[in-house]
């Protein structure tokens, strides 16, 4: 791949953030990038844009298939896919006239890559640092004044890293101890928002997120988090709020000893199902009530057999 991507001219880029830098696997590889004369760009230092995928009504029908939609609702949610696909197969085909140039991304593990188009932001073309020695693990002694600078200057964003915690932990306690959990007005937009993003950020999988979920945020890679939030509240629906519980509903059961008939969880969840699934559960149970009822018939004449060799001992 480096051989054929000198040879190309196009930029080789690694699957890889800058806070898996320093990981020894990621290390091997950019270390070998170096050797070979390249210059080292991790997907933070540059916009990527991948070919689309153009939808169809199968991968429709795939990816709602626990969905209970009727032909007419999949047919709105290929229109949808179609408009996005449009849009994003317009932003490929114009992509090199928007400064973006020729460029292969790889897994830094299979080596798997593809053909994407990239453009390297501007505050990376002239970055110095090298990604094989991270600069936070040298002594200020041995920076350079420009290096030196950009560690004092790190040192205080870190502090504000720091006064901001406790900041925000202090606000939490004092929240805490107010009478806000029961409050009886209905939840605000704010409060749904920050519903929605706490269980998106901790009950939501990796699977789940590429699943379900993958344009939630939108396209928000170049925003701050604060601006991220600020990005998703406006765009917010009741419908993402919705599904996100749904989600959750479905993933918070629990299985082994636990099921439909000795658990709170399990029991809420299997009566709420009736409500979209009813037919569908129902001979799910008819399957599993002929099974019971088979061995319960067997259960009775062994018992009956066995009562009666009792009565014969006893006479």
């Amino acid at each position: 791949m480096i051989d054929k991507s000198k040879t190309e001219n196009v930029l080789l880029i690694p699957e890889i953030r800058k806070y898996w830098a320093d990981d020894e696997s990621n290390q091997l590889i950019i270390s070998q990038l170096e050797k070979k004369g390249l210059k080292v760009y991790l997907l933070d230092d540059v916009e990527i844009i991948e070919e689309p995928i153009k939808p169809t009504m199968e991968i429709i029908k795939t990816e709602y298939q626990h969905y209970d939609y009727s032909e007419d609702e999949l047919k709105t949610e290929f229109e949808e896919a179609v408009d996005n696909y449009k849009e994003e197969l317009e932003t490929y085909n114009s992509a090199k006239e928007n400064g973006f140039v020729n460029g292969v991304m790889f897994h830094p593990k299979t080596y798997v890559h593809k053909k994407v188009f990239v453009k390297v932001i501007e505050n990376s073309k002239t970055e110095t640092t090298s990604y094989s020695e991270p600069m936070a693990n040298r002594k200020m002694a041995d920076c350079t004044p420009e290096e030196q600078i950009v560690k004092i200057n790190e040192r205080e964003i870190r502090k504000r890293h720091i006064e901001n915690n406790k900041q925000f932990e202090y606000m939490v306690q004092m929240i805490r101890e107010t009478d806000y959990i029961h409050k009886k007005k209905a939840l605000s937009v704010d409060e749904m928002v920050a519903f929605s993003l706490t269980l998106f950020e901790n009950n939501v999988d990796y699977v789940g997120r590429q699943k379900h979920f993958s344009k939630l945020l939108g396209n928000t890679s170049k925003m701050t988090d604060v601006e991220a939030v600020e990005h998703f509240k406006k765009n917010f629906k009741k419908e993402i709020f919705y599904k996100l519980i749904r989600y959750i509903l479905t993933k918070q059961v629990h299985f082994g000893e636990s099921n439909h008939v000795n658990n709170l969880t399990n029991i809420s969840f299997y009566n709420a199902m009736q409500g979209y699934y009813k037919t569908k559960i129902a001979n799910i149970e008819k399957e599993y009530t002929e099974e019971r009822s088979k061995r319960e018939t067997r259960l009775k004449e062994g018992i009956a057999v066995l009562e009666k060799q009792i009565q014969e001992l006893n006479d």
